[in-house]
């Protein structure tokens, strides 16, 4: 298996896991907890490895695809708590969901393959990823067991995801909206994050979706490279079985 290959295989189980853990009542329960909603728990949970100092303006870049204003409403909220305070707190729940979902269909071995992966990622052009994976690596250090590992790093793999597709859409001419618009969700994505409409047309940006999306394999591909043909290929099945036990529950 291709590194490129083993980032497209990668890519769809990362997204699940993502998805699981963001969205688990539990995990947005400490977003009530602090009294914040769970847009702004989302957006500084993300931006907060930042830093609270990072100015709302340079954060609508980082992120790309989030509109300004739902940027800067989210950041001011978040400033309440702290936004890093947030991105910790947010990180927490991310490995404590771990520790109970994956506990049953991952193992340190999963673990070990998905911190290579993360270790050899490239992080040019991605501050968002490099200050996540710095973060995740602290957190790791105090998990308890495989499931909260395994969790982290899948998220710190979703941010280098993003972040690869950020770079992919600019580069093949796709605006912040139109990007949101040709992804899975459509324009339920583009309203998620900000946007309001009228949105572009999805046929005429699928196409230069779809040639992005081949960028960005490339891209991500490269953390690939830190395993073995055969390293990859168990690695990213074990992560499509974990993303496939989790989805069905």
């Amino acid at each position: 298996m291709t590194p490129e290959l083993a980032a497209a295989g990668a890519a769809h189980a990362i997204g699940t896991l993502e998805d699981a853990w963001t969205t688990d009542p539990r995990v947005l329960k400490r977003a009530r907890a602090l009294e914040l909603s769970g847009w702004t728990f989302h957006l500084a949970g993300r931006a907060g490895v930042l830093g609270d100092a990072t100015d709302p303006e340079t954060l609508v870049t980082m992120l790309g695809t989030v509109a300004p204003e739902a940027v800067r409403t989210g950041w001011e909220a978040a400033r309440r708590v702290g936004p890093a305070q947030v991105a910790d707190a947010r990180l927490a729940a991310c490995a404590a969901w771990g520790s109970v979902r994956l506990c049953e269909v991952v193992d340190d071995r999963v673990a070990d393959l998905a911190q290579r992966v993360v270790d050899g990622a490239d992080a040019t052009a991605m501050p968002v990823f490099c200050a996540t994976r710095r973060m995740v690596a602290t957190v790791c250090g105090a998990a308890e067991g495989a499931g909260a590992r395994v969790a982290l790093l899948a998220h710190a793999l979703a941010e280098h995801r993003r972040a690869a597709m950020l770079v992919a859409c600019r580069a093949v001419g796709l605006s912040p909206v139109e990007s949101l618009v040709a992804g899975p969700e459509g324009e339920q994505e583009a309203i998620a994050a900000g946007w309001s409409p009228p949105f572009p047309a999805r046929m005429f940006v699928l196409r230069r979706y779809a040639v992005a999306a081949m960028f960005a394999d490339r891209i991500t591909g490269g953390a690939f490279r830190a395993l073995k043909p055969a390293e990859r290929i168990e690695f990213v099945d074990r992560l499509c079985d974990a993303a496939a036990t989790v989805a069905c529950r």
